[in-house]
């Protein structure tokens, strides 16, 4: 009977190196469980989750890029040839966007000048007709830097000369 009551207590606990292996293998599941989380994790924000705006950094300070040369048109009245001079500056408190439009003169200009060209004579004579060309104007220019930033960058143009003849 006593070899009966030793054979139930030593089958009962366990070995002293299994505790050990016990161990080991809950730490090595626990942490690659918290391996599985943060890739996971990580590859949400990446991919699935919200993605992340770049920074604009907005000046306090107005900036201007003045448009140079100034542009030359002409358009056609009733009675005769007309030509449009306009000096151009655009203001923004993003010096990206403004650096943005300088890069992309060559296409801001091309379609500034298309805008000038198709104006009428009578509509540019009051302030009226200036006003709406001058929203136009800003329009073109904002479409151009929308594609290129992902937003307007420009929040004003000027017209520094308006002459026409």
């Amino acid at each position: 009977m006593a070899q009966n009551e030793q054979a139930e207590t030593t089958a009962g606990t366990p070995k002293k190196g299994s505790n050990k292996v016990v161990i080991i293998m809950g730490v090595a599941m626990v942490a690659m469980a918290g391996v599985s989380g943060y890739l996971v994790m990580n590859a949400r924000s990446a991919h699935g989750g919200a993605p992340e705006e770049p920074k604009v950094v907005m000046s306090k300070q107005e900036q201007y890029l003045t448009m140079d040369p100034p542009f030359v048109v002409n358009f056609k009245d009733d009675q005769s040839m007309r030509f449009l001079q306009v000096g151009v500056s655009l203001m923004s408190h993003d010096a990206a966007a403004l650096a943005a439009a300088k890069d992309a003169d060559p296409v801001i200009r091309n379609a500034l000048v298309m805008l000038f060209s198709s104006q009428d004579y009578t509509i540019l004579s009051d302030a009226a007709g200036k006003q709406k060309l001058q929203a136009q104007a800003l329009d073109a220019v904002r479409k151009i830097l929308e594609k290129r930033l992902g937003r307007p960058g420009v929040e004003a143009l000027y017209f520094t000369s308006f002459v026409m003849q």
